[in-house]
């Protein structure tokens, strides 16, 4: 077996997150207690109760997925599971894997989140996103070129085959979503998110991040980390660090690492965070490999059979 894990990306956020593993792991507690110590606010409280409102602030939805994910990776490793081979997270779960690799401490990577959501909430008040369905990338991108400038809209994230986000400004999505569905599109989608994310309008953000970069502690990685925009496995903290101010202006290539860490021999994938986004566009991508969750006792419970080889009945 080899194995990766995934963190999750926004969007994946739920009131109630991570509550049922901090409840069962001591592990999974201490992550939420040093976040509402690091962070000054109570991170385990909005995870955990909500309102919705506010767990879906991008400056409050950031740091708990971090807190959520990283909470999920270390009550897999207290329950015994093996250690990865390699690392990815989707944009924010980003963040996540590094923790997991050991390139940032968990003070650190959520200091840098709580600003990365700040700075993301304030970049663009007419920025959006919208995932296009049935479409494509090639066909997503050859539409965004020929109704905009790659300053007005991008391709943003590359998720899965048929799963396509676009990202830009308000009114040229609103202008795109008929091409798109006249190019075939079952679905135009436009998302709850406060900009034009992982788009050039974010290059601001980029240059504001790189500074803050410089005020924390920086590792080598200890297993290979797949960036989000070059779909390769990294290991040096400098081209980590300069990757991850690019990440957010830069699209997702969400395919393409999948396809890297199978290509690599990865057969194993296991989603670390709230719920199982990523591990459903894994089984688009790579049906053959086998997946895995840990976001609840139950899901806990059904990884750590799976990374062991014992059936899931066999290890109740």
């Amino acid at each position: 077996m080899t194995l990766a894990l995934l963190f999750s990306p926004q969007g994946s956020q739920a009131p109630g997150m991570g509550r049922d593993l901090a409840a069962a792991s001591p592990a999974a507690r201490a992550v939420y207690a040093e976040a509402d110590a690091t962070l000054g606010w109570s991170v385990s409280d909005v995870c955990w109760t909500g309102p919705a409102e506010r767990l879906n602030d991008t400056r409050q939805t950031q740091p708990c997925l971090l807190a959520t994910s990283v909470a999920a990776y270390r009550a897999l490793v207290e329950a015994g599971g093996p250690s990865p081979s390699v690392v990815a997270g989707h944009s924010v779960g980003e963040y996540a894997a590094l923790v997991a690799a050991g390139v940032l401490e968990l003070g650190a990577a959520l200091r840098l989140v709580a600003r990365r959501g700040e700075l993301m909430a304030a970049a663009d008040e007419e920025g959006g996103m919208a995932a296009v369905i049935g479409l494509g990338r090639d066909v997503v991108a050859t539409v965004v070129h020929r109704i905009a400038r790659p300053t007005e809209l991008v391709v943003a994230n590359d998720n899965a085959p048929g799963q396509v986000v676009i990202s830009g400004r308000r009114d040229v999505l609103r202008a795109a979503e008929a091409e798109m569905v006249a190019a075939g599109a079952r679905r135009v989608l436009h998302l709850p998110v406060s900009g034009a994310f992982h788009s050039p309008l974010m290059s601001g953000v980029a240059h504001e991040l790189a500074a803050a970069f410089d005020q924390e502690a920086w590792a080598d990685a200890r297993v290979p980390v797949v960036s989000n925009v070059t779909a390769e496995p990294v290991t040096e903290a400098s081209r980590i660090r300069a990757l991850l101010a690019e990440q957010v202006r830069s699209p997702v290539e969400w395919v393409r690492c999948v396809e890297r860490m199978v290509h690599d021999g990865v057969d194993t994938m296991v989603e670390c965070g709230a719920g199982a986004a990523l591990i459903g566009m894994v089984r688009r991508i790579a049906p053959t490999v086998r997946t895995g969750t840990v976001s609840d006792r139950a899901s806990l419970a059904a990884a750590v059979a799976l990374l062991s080889g014992v059936p899931a009945e066999a290890s109740a």
